[in-house]
């Protein structure tokens, strides 16, 4: 959800809109998608103040729908995150994802199709479960969390994990001329990844490269404050771990290396 991006900013969600478009609006399929739309709006605490639904026969074969929105959020401007103050030796901390958080699913739908299991079927890897319900968990939201720990000035940088997953988004929050060394043994991959990687033999780099990997977001914190920062989002309900450091970046260098990935395998 995009208030997940205000917030790396250290920015409030203020309100949210959505835009709905349908080839003919069927109802009940209408009340439950603007329920978790205001659901969403609810943990992000933000106000949903309206919208656009249009129906548009002939654009829309029966029963597909689009969806968009956005929203708009505040924060002063001595306090916005920049990331400009990380530096050598500081600790990257990443927080727990829910699942696949609404990235990938071109990838997802192709292993799906290549596994030959139906979406209604139990997940091979979450008893108790469809295989639809456990790849649509809902995107964790982490507003509150992560606006406790920006104003304790405990956290310098924070990086939404998102298309590009865990190579192609912590560059952007930090200055050029530092790297991200992370290591995949600090946590433990998600069994819904798992099946993604071992179902399509996807590389565990390429994994990294599409997918979170049960890394929703990421936080810079100095050495001193990182223990805090971890506190702030625990109490909010959400675990994390230390997962690597900043270390100087030179020239062409990676700005992201990613170790221990073959303990994915195992």
């Amino acid at each position: 959800m995009c208030v997940n991006d205000l917030v790396v900013q250290g920015a409030e969600p203020l309100f949210f809109l959505d835009y709905f478009a349908t080839g003919k609006l069927d109802v009940e399929t209408g009340r439950r998608i603007v329920a978790g739309i205001a659901e969403g709006c609810k943990q992000a605490g933000c106000a949903l103040i309206g919208g656009e639904t249009a129906e548009m026969p002939g654009m829309y074969a029966a029963g597909d729908y689009d969806l968009a929105g956005f929203a708009v959020g505040a924060v002063e401007r001595d306090r916005i995150v920049t990331g400009e103050t990380v530096k050598q030796g500081d600790v990257v901390l990443g927080l727990a994802s829910t699942g696949v958080h609404s990235n990938g699913y071109s990838l997802v739908r192709r292993v799906v199709e290549r596994s030959g299991c139906a979406f209604d079927a139990p997940a091979p890897f979450e008893p108790g479960v469809s295989l639809g319900e456990a790849l649509l968990r809902p995107t964790r939201i982490y507003v509150a969390a992560a606006l406790a720990a920006c104003r304790s000035d405990t956290v310098k940088a924070l990086a939404h994990i998102t298309g590009g997953g865990l190579i192609e988004n912590p560059p952007r929050a930090v200055p050029k001329d530092c790297a991200f060394r992370i290591d995949a043994t600090r946590w433990k991959l998600p069994p819904v990844f798992r099946w993604l990687m071992t179902s399509a033999g996807i590389a565990p780099l390429e994994l990294a490269r599409t997918f979170n990997c049960g890394i929703g977001m990421i936080a810079v914190a100095a050495p001193d404050d990182a223990a805090i920062a971890l506190d702030h989002f625990r109490r909010s309900g959400i675990e994390g771990w230390p997962i690597g450091e900043i270390a100087a970046r030179d020239g062409d260098e990676p700005a992201v290396t990613l170790t221990g990935t073959e303990s994915w395998r195992r």
